[in-house]
């Protein structure tokens, strides 16, 4: 055991040293999981703010004007006037404006019978931002209508169809879309540092034939493998710290559960990116099908199908099963429940059994494919 402990200290002492002198290695550790955060985080959003709509009165009445005036004090609108309709159709068709809200010109009439209309047409080719500017414009005039109705000292007409909805939201009481982001972001930098990485540098000595000095020696296929996480391990976890510093002070984004969890699931889900790229780079041993093999198996299905962007539920059968299969999956529930909703014993244990299931899977394939032969 000592001889074990020992060899395994002098190898990752060698690993360490190499680190410090290739500075690629402590860009891709450190320096790219802040890029990333960075760019992705203040570039990538799924709220709607500013969104330029034109606004058509037929007829510009106190009422119309007082139902309206909400858009220009609102931080997802930004009004533009039109003279007629259509002035504002040539400015949606130029993609100047993404919606037209239109008053006609019997609208004080309706509105004292309780059958006013307000009409909305959306430009349609980005259908999300089309279905998130209709949501805002139908909440906005509800609310400016049932102001007026109260300012007036009535309620709302019989058989017009309003009711009064007291809606909270839980665990993302802001509305904002970066508290959903940012702990998905962590998951995919962590998933390309951890894999990446290994695969790079393991693949890089398979070519440059620098095992072989290893191979010849007493050492042992664990302590190669081991010798090979541990810095790079440390390295991540420098990374992962960064992540967390930019996601609290930069986006504000709250952390409702247990750092210690945190950590220990992020340190568990870490060896698990170690252990894919370790795996691919010893079946592989070639720096560009390694690098290409992880992108394609790690970096780009925790994009799209690991519950980052879209809910696995809503998705079709076939790209929900491939998510279930994926390590970021779990690390992804673990990090927004962490984050958001605080400690969930049942989700965390559920997790962390199937990472831990990867992370012996893809040091049994490293250990495996890493024979001390040269053929």
């Amino acid at each position: 055991m000592n001889g074990f402990l020992r060899r395994l200290k002098a190898l990752t002492i060698k690993e360490i040293r190499q680190i410090s002198r290739d500075p690629s290695s402590i860009m891709i550790g450190i320096a790219l999981p802040i890029i990333l955060i960075l760019i992705f985080g203040y570039g990538l959003s799924l709220d709607v703010k500013n969104a330029p709509v034109a606004v058509v009165m037929e007829k510009s009445t106190p009422l119309a004007r007082d139902v309206l005036a909400g858009l220009n004090g609102s931080a997802y609108f930004s009004p533009r006037y039109a003279a007629s309709m259509h002035e504002a159709e040539v400015m949606l068709k130029k993609r100047e404006v993404d919606a037209i809200i239109r008053t006609g010109s019997d609208f004080d009439s309706r509105f004292a019978r309780g059958d006013a209309e307000v009409q909305l047409i959306l430009h349609g080719v980005d259908s999300t931002t089309a279905t998130l500017i209709g949501q805002y414009v139908s909440a906005l005039l509800s609310l400016r209508t049932q102001m007026n109705l109260d300012r007036q000292g009535k309620s709302a007409p019989q058989g017009a169809g309003v009711a009064s909805v007291q809606s909270r939201m839980w665990f993302n009481e802001a509305a904002d879309s970066t508290w959903y982001l940012v702990p998905g972001l962590i998951v995919i930098i962590m998933t390309l540092v951890g894999a990446f990485l290994t695969a790079l540098i393991m693949a890089r000595e398979w070519e440059r034939g620098t095992l072989e000095a290893l191979f010849v020696s007493p050492v042992g296929r664990a302590e190669i493998l081991l010798s090979k996480i541990i810095p790079y391990f440390l390295l991540g976890m420098a990374g992962l710290l960064l992540c967390l510093a930019a996601a609290r002070w930069l986006f504000s984004v709250p952390m409702r559960g247990s750092m210690i969890l945190f950590l220990l699931c992020s340190s568990l889900y870490l060896i698990v990116a170690l252990g894919m790229g370790l795996a691919i780079s010893s079946v592989t041993r070639s720096q560009f099908l390694s690098c290409q093999i992880a992108l394609v198996v790690s970096f780009l299905p925790a994009i799209i199908l690991s519950g980052f962007l879209f809910d696995l539920r809503s998705v079709p059968l076939v790209a929900r099963v491939v998510g279930n299969i994926l390590p970021a999956t779990y690390y992804m529930e673990i990090l927004k429940t962490l984050f958001l909703a605080g400690n969930n014993a049942s989700i965390l244990l559920r997790d962390c059994a199937a990472l831990l299931f990867y992370a012996v899977l893809f040091m049994g394939v490293a250990v495996r494919f890493t024979r001390k032969n040269l053929d």
